[in-house]
């Protein structure tokens, strides 16, 4: 309590200018405030739902279990042909691939998939907040905590500030490539004082508790070789590398490349109650969203545009062979990142599932109606008409998108992009429909070979083709699958993920 006393008392010393002015917030309009459900509810309504169908059960034994029969998984065998203009007309160059096909396949994507973005997306300006030297593994690195404050003058009852750290090997002659990851950002391995400032820093913080509590003295006077903060052990550069592979990161550092990790939430709230808040919530100035608009999905692939910006600007990264990776639910966000921005040279897509790069009509595991029931937001509010049972339209379902997972896939293309899974038996869920990626992935095949791109190198029979066994890597084109026997992760993969994106960019190591 003297500590915070003291605190204030010096705030209070401290000229006007250097402490934050209030908002009036009668100036604008009040920020609404809702659960998830109410959110939801005013899509409904909007879209003209009366209801929406349940999703299934990821619970075997239930009821309403989700489906895992093959015979019955695929109740629209028929995918929407990614080289079929909306006229009925094929397209045979890839010149009308990119002026014809590819801006109809993103305009249905934004508008019925994950949502458009705002005309008027307020600027981010970057700070370097702490410069770090550290070893990372054996690998000498400095580290860089990103702050990206986005403009919000004209909304100021909302802040978006987002969260990202960049790790670069030193090591090394110019720029290299970096794979930005979705994930929390922290400091993989502080640098710390030497044992002379350490020993200032506790001669200083003992003075300092003493004299906040007396009483602390008695203490430190029994215990007087006691020292309150103390030196973490650094890399030991002798000792046998532990057995399996190091982290990622580490792995990435010590073939030459950076790293670094963006934090989704900082962009936008993983949540309906979220959506009048974040990024979303300040464009539209705290209101709720309408049906057309972006998702939390393409909300976090804008952050992640927003960070490649930033890399362009450090003459130590080559921002021309950037990629995007993340697992789960940040494997949907980084493959909506690769297909909606062409400046992202690579993606490692890891255990996406439905939203990325299973295909949404088919009939396993995770459904349509999932998505549009409690992971509604997201998507654009759009999508919830695909699992509506009762509506002023009747009813959709999955068969009826314009577009699917291949052809987001196929929005990749000609740039690398590596599909990873893992095994159910190791905790990588059948929910997620293994098989319906490894379909949509072999359909977007024939948009990889039209622009003189490879492929996994099989047929493009997407009702046909099997999965290949697990650990056996299709990694001979641009396009790329693999299914380690580890669980829900892409750890696994990234020795091979880095082995064939250096291949492909001619590194000479």
């Amino acid at each position: 309590m003297k500590i915070l006393t003291a605190l204030l008392a010096f705030s209070s010393t401290l000229p006007a200018k250097a402490l934050q002015q209030p908002v009036d917030s009668s100036r604008y309009p009040k920020a609404v405030v809702m659960t998830a459900a109410q959110d939801q509810e005013n899509m409904m309504q909007q879209l003209g739902i009366k209801k929406l169908r349940p999703g299934p059960s990821g619970n075997e034994a239930a009821p309403n279990h989700a489906n895992y029969d093959e015979a019955t998984a695929n109740p629209y065998p028929l995918l929407p042909d990614v080289l079929k203009l909306t006229n009925g007309k094929t397209i045979t160059t890839p010149d009308q691939w990119w002026k014809q096909r590819r801006p109809e396949i993103v305009t249905d994507m934004e508008r019925e998939v994950y949502g458009q973005l705002p005309e008027k997306i307020p600027a981010v300006t970057w700070t370097v907040k702490i410069t770090d030297r550290e070893f990372v593994g054996r690998t000498p690195a400095i580290a860089k905590k990103l702050v990206g404050h986005v403009d919000n003058s004209k909304y100021p009852l909302i802040n978006v500030d987002i969260d990202m750290l960049l790790v670069l090997p030193t090591n090394v002659k110019g720029p290299v490539p970096v794979l930005m990851m979705f994930g929390r950002p922290s400091f993989p391995a502080p640098a710390q004082p030497s044992p002379e400032n350490m020993e200032k820093l506790n001669t200083a913080f003992k003075e300092l508790m003493i004299k906040t509590n007396p009483e602390i003295k008695a203490i430190f006077d029994q215990y007087p070789a006691y020292t309150p903060i103390v030196r973490l052990p650094g890399p030991d550069f002798f000792a046998p590398r532990p057995a399996g592979d190091p982290p990622s990161g580490e792995q990435l550092l010590e073939d030459g490349w950076g790293y670094c990790v963006i934090d989704p939430t900082s962009i936008q709230a993983d949540n309906g109650a979220g959506l009048t808040r974040g990024i979303i919530g300040l464009v539209n100035n705290g209101q709720p969203r309408k049906p057309e608009q972006w998702g939390a999905l393409r909300a976090w692939a804008w952050g992640a545009a927003r960070g490649l910006d930033y890399l362009q600007t450090d003459s130590a990264v080559d921002a021309k062979t950037v990629g995007i990776e993340g697992v789960s639910r940040y494997g949907k966000a980084a493959l909506v990142t690769l297909a909606f921005d062409q400046r992202f040279a690579m993606g490692l897509i890891g255990s996406s599932g439905k939203g990325g790069a299973t295909l949404h009509r088919r009939n396993w595991g995770e459904a349509v109606e999932s998505l549009t029931g409690g992971e509604y937001y997201w998507m654009a509010g759009n999508y919830m008409k695909y699992g509506a049972s009762d509506a002023v339209f009747g009813s959709k379902n999955a068969g009826e998108l314009p577009v699917d997972s291949h052809e987001l896939l196929a929005l990749c293309a000609p740039r690398l992009c590596f599909i990873s899974y893992g095994v159910p038996e190791k905790g990588d869920a059948k929910w997620l429909d293994h098989q319906g990626s490894y379909m949509a992935t072999i359909a977007a095949g024939v948009v990889y070979k039209l622009l003189g791109a490879k492929d996994l190198g099989l047929s493009n029979n997407y009702s046909a083709e099997k999965m290949p066994a697990v650990n056996t890597g299709l990694l001979d084109g641009q396009l790329a699958w693999r299914q380690h026997d580890g669980g829900h992760t892409d750890a696994p993969n990234m020795k091979w993920f880095i082995r064939w994106a250096d291949k492909w960019m001619n590194r000479k190591l």
